[in-house]
Protein backbone atom coordinates (compact mmCIF):
# COMPACT_ATOMS: atom_id res chain seq x y z
CA UNK A 1 0.00 0.00 0.00
CA UNK A 2 1.61 3.59 -1.12
CA UNK A 3 2.57 5.60 2.17
CA UNK A 4 0.46 8.79 0.73
CA UNK A 5 -2.88 6.75 1.80
CA UNK A 6 -1.56 6.27 5.59
CA UNK A 7 -0.77 9.85 5.79
CA UNK A 8 -4.42 10.78 3.99
CA UNK A 9 -5.92 12.65 7.20
CA UNK A 10 -9.16 10.87 6.03
CA UNK A 11 -8.03 7.64 6.28
CA UNK A 12 -6.23 8.35 9.62
CA UNK A 13 -9.78 9.76 10.88
CA UNK A 14 -11.73 6.32 9.89
CA UNK A 15 -8.91 4.44 11.53
CA UNK A 16 -8.89 6.81 15.22
CA UNK A 17 -12.54 5.85 15.14
CA UNK A 18 -12.77 2.02 14.01
CA UNK A 19 -14.76 2.56 11.41
CA UNK A 20 -13.77 0.10 9.05
CA UNK A 21 -16.12 0.28 6.40
CA UNK A 22 -15.07 4.09 5.77
CA UNK A 23 -11.43 2.88 6.08
CA UNK A 24 -12.27 0.40 3.40
CA UNK A 25 -13.75 2.80 0.99
CA UNK A 26 -10.71 5.38 1.68
CA UNK A 27 -7.75 2.88 1.07
CA UNK A 28 -9.19 0.90 -2.46
CA UNK A 29 -9.57 5.05 -3.69
CA UNK A 30 -6.45 6.37 -1.97
CA UNK A 31 -4.57 3.52 -3.51
CA UNK A 32 -6.51 2.86 -6.71
CA UNK A 33 -7.28 -0.58 -5.62
CA UNK A 34 -11.16 -2.85 -6.52
CA UNK A 35 -12.47 -4.52 -3.43
CA UNK A 36 -11.45 -8.05 -5.41
CA UNK A 37 -8.07 -6.68 -4.91
CA UNK A 38 -8.97 -5.68 -1.00
CA UNK A 39 -10.28 -9.24 -0.22
CA UNK A 40 -6.92 -10.97 -2.07
CA UNK A 41 -5.17 -8.61 0.71
CA UNK A 42 -7.42 -9.32 3.82
CA UNK A 43 -8.41 -12.68 3.58
CA UNK A 44 -12.55 -11.37 3.91
CA UNK A 45 -14.72 -12.08 0.97
CA UNK A 46 -15.74 -9.54 -1.72
CA UNK A 47 -19.75 -9.62 -0.51
CA UNK A 48 -18.47 -8.69 2.79
CA UNK A 49 -16.13 -5.81 1.77
CA UNK A 50 -19.41 -4.77 0.14
CA UNK A 51 -21.41 -4.79 3.29
CA UNK A 52 -18.85 -3.19 5.47
CA UNK A 53 -18.08 -0.34 3.40
CA UNK A 54 -22.46 -0.10 2.45
CA UNK A 55 -23.00 0.11 6.36
CA UNK A 56 -24.54 -3.03 6.34
CA UNK A 57 -22.00 -5.25 8.11
CA UNK A 58 -19.20 -4.20 11.23
CA UNK A 59 -16.28 -5.37 12.38
CA UNK A 60 -16.33 -6.31 15.90
CA UNK A 61 -14.63 -9.43 16.14
CA UNK A 62 -10.87 -8.15 17.37
CA UNK A 63 -9.09 -11.54 15.04
CA UNK A 64 -11.00 -9.83 12.17
CA UNK A 65 -10.41 -6.25 12.76
CA UNK A 66 -6.32 -7.94 13.03
CA UNK A 67 -7.02 -9.90 10.16
CA UNK A 68 -8.21 -6.98 8.00
CA UNK A 69 -5.80 -4.24 8.88
CA UNK A 70 -2.11 -6.31 8.67
CA UNK A 71 -3.79 -7.37 5.44
CA UNK A 72 -4.01 -3.72 4.55
CA UNK A 73 -0.68 -3.09 6.05
CA UNK A 74 -1.12 -0.29 8.75
CA UNK A 75 1.18 1.09 10.35
CA UNK A 76 1.45 0.18 14.05
CA UNK A 77 1.50 3.92 14.71
CA UNK A 78 -2.14 4.23 13.84
CA UNK A 79 -3.63 0.88 15.49
CA UNK A 80 -4.24 0.31 19.11
CA UNK A 81 -3.59 -3.55 18.10
CA UNK A 82 -0.84 -5.99 18.38
CA UNK A 83 -0.78 -6.21 14.64
CA UNK A 84 1.38 -9.56 13.07
CA UNK A 85 5.18 -7.47 11.55
CA UNK A 86 4.53 -6.69 8.02
CA UNK A 87 6.88 -8.18 5.77
CA UNK A 88 9.50 -5.99 3.59
CA UNK A 89 8.18 -7.26 0.31
CA UNK A 90 4.10 -7.35 0.25
CA UNK A 91 3.96 -9.70 -2.70
CA UNK A 92 5.10 -13.02 -0.70
CA UNK A 93 2.00 -12.82 0.76
CA UNK A 94 -0.90 -12.31 -1.91
CA UNK A 95 -1.39 -15.48 -3.50
CA UNK A 96 -0.14 -16.74 -6.87
CA UNK A 97 -3.41 -16.15 -8.61
CA UNK A 98 -3.66 -12.17 -7.53
CA UNK A 99 0.09 -11.80 -8.28
CA UNK A 100 -0.66 -13.24 -12.10
CA UNK A 101 -3.84 -10.82 -12.07
CA UNK A 102 -1.49 -8.12 -11.04
CA UNK A 103 0.74 -8.76 -14.55
CA UNK A 104 3.25 -10.96 -13.14
CA UNK A 105 4.81 -13.61 -15.63
CA UNK A 106 5.39 -16.29 -13.09
CA UNK A 107 3.89 -17.17 -9.10
CA UNK A 108 5.81 -15.88 -6.53
CA UNK A 109 6.24 -19.22 -4.02
CA UNK A 110 6.19 -18.25 -0.44
CA UNK A 111 9.59 -19.40 1.28
CA UNK A 112 9.71 -22.11 3.68
CA UNK A 113 10.44 -19.00 6.42
CA UNK A 114 7.69 -17.19 5.25
CA UNK A 115 5.43 -20.64 6.02
CA UNK A 116 7.24 -20.87 9.38
CA UNK A 117 6.72 -17.09 10.07
CA UNK A 118 2.99 -18.17 9.59
CA UNK A 119 2.75 -21.23 11.32
CA UNK A 120 4.43 -19.79 14.30
CA UNK A 121 2.13 -16.60 14.71
CA UNK A 122 -0.88 -18.92 14.16
CA UNK A 123 0.50 -21.55 17.01
CA UNK A 124 2.10 -18.91 19.32
CA UNK A 125 0.20 -18.05 22.59
CA UNK A 126 0.98 -15.75 25.44
CA UNK A 127 0.41 -18.58 28.34
CA UNK A 128 2.49 -21.55 28.33
CA UNK A 129 1.21 -24.99 29.78
CA UNK A 130 2.86 -24.65 32.88
CA UNK A 131 1.48 -21.64 33.42
CA UNK A 132 -1.61 -23.05 32.67
CA UNK A 133 -1.11 -25.62 35.23
CA UNK A 134 -0.28 -23.63 37.37
CA UNK A 135 -3.57 -21.36 37.14
CA UNK A 136 -5.47 -24.69 37.47
CA UNK A 137 -3.86 -25.80 40.56
CA UNK A 138 -4.31 -22.19 42.06
CA UNK A 139 -8.51 -23.07 41.73
CA UNK A 140 -7.60 -26.10 43.65
CA UNK A 141 -5.75 -24.06 46.66
CA UNK A 142 -9.12 -21.95 46.64
CA UNK A 143 -11.07 -25.11 47.05
CA UNK A 144 -9.03 -26.78 49.92
CA UNK A 145 -8.26 -23.80 51.80
CA UNK A 146 -12.22 -22.30 52.10
CA UNK A 147 -13.93 -23.86 54.90
CA UNK A 148 -10.85 -23.16 57.03
CA UNK A 149 -10.18 -19.43 55.94
CA UNK A 150 -13.92 -18.34 54.64
CA UNK A 151 -15.44 -15.98 52.03
CA UNK A 152 -13.58 -12.72 53.17
CA UNK A 153 -9.97 -13.75 53.23
CA UNK A 154 -10.19 -15.59 49.95
CA UNK A 155 -12.44 -13.59 47.66
CA UNK A 156 -9.28 -10.96 47.26
CA UNK A 157 -6.99 -14.09 46.20
CA UNK A 158 -10.10 -15.38 44.04
CA UNK A 159 -10.63 -11.92 42.46
CA UNK A 160 -6.47 -11.45 41.45
CA UNK A 161 -6.53 -15.21 39.90
CA UNK A 162 -9.64 -14.23 37.90
CA UNK A 163 -8.16 -10.81 36.74
CA UNK A 164 -4.87 -12.77 35.78
CA UNK A 165 -6.72 -15.13 33.71
CA UNK A 166 -8.57 -12.43 32.41
CA UNK A 167 -5.02 -10.69 30.86
CA UNK A 168 -3.86 -14.03 29.27
CA UNK A 169 -7.41 -14.57 27.57
CA UNK A 170 -7.17 -11.03 25.82
CA UNK A 171 -4.06 -12.62 24.11
CA UNK A 172 -3.53 -15.19 21.93
CA UNK A 173 -3.38 -18.91 22.35
CA UNK A 174 -3.71 -22.10 20.46
CA UNK A 175 -7.57 -23.70 20.87
CA UNK A 176 -6.61 -26.24 23.67
CA UNK A 177 -4.68 -23.67 25.83
CA UNK A 178 -7.56 -21.65 25.41
CA UNK A 179 -9.91 -23.94 26.57
CA UNK A 180 -7.94 -24.64 29.77
CA UNK A 181 -7.63 -20.74 30.07
CA UNK A 182 -11.68 -20.44 29.30
CA UNK A 183 -12.04 -23.14 32.44
CA UNK A 184 -10.08 -21.38 34.96
CA UNK A 185 -11.91 -18.48 34.13
CA UNK A 186 -15.21 -19.64 34.71
CA UNK A 187 -13.98 -21.89 37.78
CA UNK A 188 -12.38 -18.43 39.23
CA UNK A 189 -15.88 -16.73 38.75
CA UNK A 190 -18.22 -19.63 40.05
CA UNK A 191 -16.35 -20.09 43.04
CA UNK A 192 -16.53 -15.98 43.64
CA UNK A 193 -20.04 -16.38 43.22
CA UNK A 194 -20.72 -18.83 45.76
CA UNK A 195 -18.28 -16.91 47.97
CA UNK A 196 -20.72 -13.63 47.33
CA UNK A 197 -23.48 -16.07 48.66
CA UNK A 198 -21.66 -16.86 51.79
CA UNK A 199 -20.98 -13.22 52.54
CA UNK A 200 -24.66 -12.30 51.76
CA UNK A 201 -24.01 -10.67 48.41
CA UNK A 202 -26.69 -11.57 46.79
CA UNK A 203 -26.82 -9.52 43.36
CA UNK A 204 -23.02 -9.87 43.22
CA UNK A 205 -23.11 -13.78 43.52
CA UNK A 206 -25.96 -13.88 40.38
CA UNK A 207 -23.16 -11.55 38.25
CA UNK A 208 -20.23 -13.59 38.84
CA UNK A 209 -22.74 -16.90 38.59
CA UNK A 210 -24.04 -15.34 35.08
CA UNK A 211 -20.15 -14.59 34.08
CA UNK A 212 -19.32 -18.46 34.92
CA UNK A 213 -22.41 -19.70 32.86
CA UNK A 214 -21.56 -17.88 29.90
CA UNK A 215 -17.73 -18.89 29.95
CA UNK A 216 -18.99 -22.37 30.91
CA UNK A 217 -21.08 -22.59 27.67
CA UNK A 218 -17.96 -21.60 25.83
CA UNK A 219 -16.12 -24.77 26.52
CA UNK A 220 -19.61 -26.48 26.83
CA UNK A 221 -18.80 -27.28 30.24
CA UNK A 222 -21.81 -29.34 31.56
CA UNK A 223 -20.62 -30.21 34.64
CA UNK A 224 -19.66 -26.86 35.64
CA UNK A 225 -22.90 -25.39 34.39
CA UNK A 226 -24.71 -27.47 36.88
CA UNK A 227 -22.71 -26.59 39.59
CA UNK A 228 -23.57 -23.02 38.86
CA UNK A 229 -27.01 -23.44 38.51
CA UNK A 230 -26.97 -25.12 41.95
CA UNK A 231 -24.93 -22.39 43.30
CA UNK A 232 -28.00 -19.86 41.87
CA UNK A 233 -29.92 -21.98 43.86
CA UNK A 234 -28.60 -21.43 47.06
CA UNK A 235 -28.49 -18.00 46.77
CA UNK A 236 -31.98 -18.00 46.25
CA UNK A 237 -32.73 -19.92 49.24
CA UNK A 238 -30.48 -17.61 51.84
CA UNK A 239 -32.49 -15.13 50.05
CA UNK A 240 -36.22 -16.57 51.42
CA UNK A 241 -36.86 -17.21 47.37
CA UNK A 242 -37.66 -21.26 47.94
CA UNK A 243 -39.77 -20.65 44.57
CA UNK A 244 -36.93 -19.84 42.46
CA UNK A 245 -34.32 -21.98 44.26
CA UNK A 246 -36.55 -24.93 43.43
CA UNK A 247 -36.26 -23.75 39.51
CA UNK A 248 -32.55 -23.11 39.19
CA UNK A 249 -32.16 -26.59 40.70
CA UNK A 250 -34.63 -27.91 38.32
CA UNK A 251 -32.55 -26.04 35.48
CA UNK A 252 -29.58 -27.27 36.44
CA UNK A 253 -31.04 -30.97 36.17
CA UNK A 254 -32.55 -30.44 33.00
CA UNK A 255 -28.66 -30.14 32.01
CA UNK A 256 -28.12 -33.93 32.62
CA UNK A 257 -30.52 -35.76 35.32
CA UNK A 258 -27.98 -38.81 35.85
CA UNK A 259 -24.76 -36.76 36.13
CA UNK A 260 -23.25 -36.64 39.86
CA UNK A 261 -23.32 -33.32 39.81
CA UNK A 262 -27.54 -33.95 40.07
CA UNK A 263 -26.81 -35.05 43.74
CA UNK A 264 -26.07 -31.55 45.10
CA UNK A 265 -28.65 -30.29 42.93
CA UNK A 266 -31.68 -32.52 44.47
CA UNK A 267 -30.37 -32.72 47.94
CA UNK A 268 -28.87 -29.43 48.39
CA UNK A 269 -31.25 -27.65 45.48
CA UNK A 270 -34.49 -29.16 45.54
CA UNK A 271 -34.80 -30.88 48.57
CA UNK A 272 -34.13 -28.21 51.00
CA UNK A 273 -36.23 -25.17 49.39
CA UNK A 274 -39.26 -28.06 48.86
CA UNK A 275 -38.98 -28.68 52.36
CA UNK A 276 -39.08 -24.56 53.36
CA UNK A 277 -42.64 -24.74 51.23
CA UNK A 278 -43.80 -27.28 52.83
CA UNK A 279 -44.05 -29.68 49.68
CA UNK A 280 -43.16 -32.96 52.05
CA UNK A 281 -43.59 -35.78 49.25
CA UNK A 282 -41.93 -33.98 47.13
CA UNK A 283 -38.70 -33.16 49.66
CA UNK A 284 -38.31 -36.32 50.48
CA UNK A 285 -38.77 -37.73 46.78
CA UNK A 286 -35.75 -35.37 46.10
CA UNK A 287 -33.85 -36.66 48.66
CA UNK A 288 -34.30 -40.51 47.91
CA UNK A 289 -33.20 -39.77 44.22
CA UNK A 290 -29.67 -38.02 45.50
CA UNK A 291 -29.45 -41.19 47.86
CA UNK A 292 -29.92 -43.56 44.73
CA UNK A 293 -27.10 -41.23 42.88
CA UNK A 294 -25.03 -41.18 45.30
CA UNK A 295 -25.17 -45.06 45.52
CA UNK A 296 -25.06 -45.51 41.72
CA UNK A 297 -22.21 -43.12 41.29
CA UNK A 298 -20.12 -44.34 44.30
CA UNK A 299 -20.34 -40.84 45.96
CA UNK A 300 -17.20 -40.50 48.98
CA UNK A 301 -18.53 -41.62 51.80
CA UNK A 302 -16.42 -38.40 53.25
CA UNK A 303 -16.99 -35.07 54.24
CA UNK A 304 -16.50 -33.00 51.03
CA UNK A 305 -15.45 -29.24 50.67
CA UNK A 306 -18.83 -27.32 50.35
CA UNK A 307 -16.92 -25.54 47.22
CA UNK A 308 -15.89 -28.37 45.77
CA UNK A 309 -16.14 -28.53 42.37
CA UNK A 310 -16.60 -32.71 42.80
CA UNK A 311 -19.85 -34.33 42.75
CA UNK A 312 -21.43 -34.13 46.72
CA UNK A 313 -20.09 -36.89 49.10
CA UNK A 314 -22.97 -38.90 51.13
CA UNK A 315 -22.10 -37.43 54.04
CA UNK A 316 -23.09 -33.75 52.76
CA UNK A 317 -26.29 -35.07 51.04
CA UNK A 318 -27.47 -36.65 54.79
CA UNK A 319 -26.31 -33.26 56.58
CA UNK A 320 -29.19 -31.63 54.02
CA UNK A 321 -31.55 -34.64 54.33
CA UNK A 322 -31.02 -33.48 57.86
CA UNK A 323 -32.18 -29.73 57.45
CA UNK A 324 -34.78 -30.73 54.48
CA UNK A 325 -36.23 -32.64 57.62
CA UNK A 326 -35.57 -29.35 60.23
CA UNK A 327 -38.22 -27.66 57.93
CA UNK A 328 -40.57 -30.30 57.75
CA UNK A 329 -40.50 -30.75 61.93
CA UNK A 330 -39.59 -34.24 61.89
CA UNK A 331 -37.52 -34.53 64.44
CA UNK A 332 -37.00 -38.22 64.90
CA UNK A 333 -35.77 -37.43 61.09
CA UNK A 334 -32.99 -34.87 61.72
CA UNK A 335 -31.61 -37.01 64.49
CA UNK A 336 -31.33 -39.89 62.52
CA UNK A 337 -29.45 -38.21 59.59
CA UNK A 338 -27.00 -36.84 62.35
CA UNK A 339 -26.40 -39.94 64.16
CA UNK A 340 -25.31 -41.29 60.24
CA UNK A 341 -23.37 -39.12 60.02
CA UNK A 342 -21.85 -37.95 63.38
CA UNK A 343 -18.65 -39.53 63.37
CA UNK A 344 -17.41 -38.53 59.99
CA UNK A 345 -18.48 -34.58 60.71
CA UNK A 346 -16.94 -34.56 64.31
CA UNK A 347 -13.51 -36.06 62.46
CA UNK A 348 -13.43 -33.57 59.56
CA UNK A 349 -11.78 -30.25 59.60
CA UNK A 350 -15.28 -28.49 58.67
CA UNK A 351 -16.05 -26.16 61.68
CA UNK A 352 -19.11 -25.03 59.14
CA UNK A 353 -20.48 -28.80 59.15
CA UNK A 354 -20.20 -29.12 62.63
CA UNK A 355 -21.82 -26.40 63.42
CA UNK A 356 -24.79 -26.11 60.88
CA UNK A 357 -25.31 -30.56 61.79
CA UNK A 358 -25.72 -29.09 65.80
CA UNK A 359 -27.90 -26.11 65.19
CA UNK A 360 -30.04 -28.62 62.92
CA UNK A 361 -30.15 -30.52 65.86
CA UNK A 362 -30.77 -28.18 68.50
CA UNK A 363 -33.38 -26.68 66.55
CA UNK A 364 -35.18 -29.97 66.07
CA UNK A 365 -34.98 -30.71 69.80
CA UNK A 366 -37.76 -27.84 70.04
CA UNK A 367 -40.11 -29.17 68.09
CA UNK A 368 -42.92 -31.95 69.15
CA UNK A 369 -44.81 -32.27 72.45
CA UNK A 370 -41.88 -33.29 74.07
CA UNK A 371 -39.18 -30.05 73.55
CA UNK A 372 -36.14 -30.26 75.02
CA UNK A 373 -35.28 -26.99 75.54
CA UNK A 374 -32.39 -27.28 78.22
CA UNK A 375 -30.66 -29.29 75.73
CA UNK A 376 -31.29 -27.08 72.06
CA UNK A 377 -29.92 -24.13 73.93
CA UNK A 378 -26.57 -26.61 75.14
CA UNK A 379 -26.00 -27.51 71.58
CA UNK A 380 -26.65 -23.99 70.33
CA UNK A 381 -24.13 -22.79 73.06
CA UNK A 382 -21.22 -25.30 71.64
CA UNK A 383 -21.54 -23.41 68.38
CA UNK A 384 -21.43 -20.16 69.42
CA UNK A 385 -18.25 -20.48 71.92
CA UNK A 386 -16.52 -22.83 69.23
CA UNK A 387 -16.87 -20.45 66.63
CA UNK A 388 -18.62 -21.60 64.09
CA UNK A 389 -15.71 -21.10 61.85
CA UNK A 390 -15.02 -18.24 59.86
CA UNK A 391 -18.04 -16.29 59.61
CA UNK A 392 -20.08 -17.01 56.97
CA UNK A 393 -24.26 -16.73 56.17
CA UNK A 394 -25.59 -20.58 56.94
CA UNK A 395 -24.59 -20.51 60.02
CA UNK A 396 -25.32 -17.25 60.93
CA UNK A 397 -28.61 -17.66 59.94
CA UNK A 398 -29.48 -21.14 61.26
CA UNK A 399 -27.92 -19.58 64.80
CA UNK A 400 -30.55 -16.90 64.16
CA UNK A 401 -33.26 -19.85 63.32
CA UNK A 402 -32.41 -21.83 66.67
CA UNK A 403 -33.58 -18.85 68.50
CA UNK A 404 -36.63 -17.73 66.88
CA UNK A 405 -37.92 -21.34 67.27
CA UNK A 406 -37.03 -20.82 71.14
CA UNK A 407 -39.29 -17.35 71.78
CA UNK A 408 -41.94 -19.45 73.24
CA UNK A 409 -39.71 -20.25 76.07
CA UNK A 410 -38.38 -17.14 76.60
CA UNK A 411 -38.28 -17.26 80.43
CA UNK A 412 -36.71 -20.11 80.27
CA UNK A 413 -32.66 -19.69 82.08
CA UNK A 414 -31.38 -21.50 78.67
CA UNK A 415 -32.83 -19.65 76.09
CA UNK A 416 -32.11 -15.91 77.86
CA UNK A 417 -28.20 -17.26 78.26
CA UNK A 418 -28.48 -18.66 74.38
CA UNK A 419 -30.21 -14.64 73.72
CA UNK A 420 -26.83 -13.10 75.75
CA UNK A 421 -23.81 -15.69 73.75
CA UNK A 422 -26.13 -14.83 70.24
CA UNK A 423 -25.69 -10.86 70.86
CA UNK A 424 -22.10 -11.21 71.34
CA UNK A 425 -21.45 -13.19 68.86
CA UNK A 426 -23.04 -11.38 66.27
CA UNK A 427 -21.76 -8.00 67.14
CA UNK A 428 -18.38 -8.93 65.75
CA UNK A 429 -17.96 -6.87 62.76
CA UNK A 430 -18.63 -9.45 59.97
CA UNK A 431 -20.75 -11.15 61.84
CA UNK A 432 -23.20 -8.03 62.49
CA UNK A 433 -22.61 -7.17 58.35
CA UNK A 434 -24.17 -11.07 57.65
CA UNK A 435 -26.47 -10.68 60.87
CA UNK A 436 -28.42 -7.69 59.20
CA UNK A 437 -28.96 -9.24 55.77
CA UNK A 438 -32.08 -10.74 54.94
CA UNK A 439 -33.99 -13.42 56.75
CA UNK A 440 -31.50 -13.75 59.52
CA UNK A 441 -33.16 -14.03 63.17
CA UNK A 442 -31.47 -11.71 65.82
CA UNK A 443 -32.21 -11.05 69.62
CA UNK A 444 -33.70 -7.81 70.93
CA UNK A 445 -31.29 -5.23 72.25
Amino acid sequence: MPDRVWRDEEVREALAAWDFGRVSRLVRRRGSLRQEDLAHLTGLSQAYLSMLESGARTLTHIDKIVQFLSGLGAPAELVPLPLPRQSADRGRHISSDYQLALGQRTPAWESPLDIAKRLNATTSTNVDPATVSVLEQGVVDLVDRYEAEGPHRLAPEAVDLRNFVQGRLDGHQPPRQRAALFRVAAQASALLGYMAVNAGRESVAEAYCKEAEGLAKEITDLELLMWIHGTRSLNAYYAGRYDHAVQWAEAGLAIAPENPQAIRLQSNGRARALGKLGDRSGAIHAIAVAEELSARHSAPAGLTSCISFEPYGSARTLANAATVHVALADAPRVLAYAEQIDELVEQSDSAWSQALVRLDVATALLTGPEADVEQAMALGRQVLEAGGGPPIRSVIQRAGDLFAGATAWQKVPAVREYEEALRTWQSAPQAKELAKSGRMARPTV
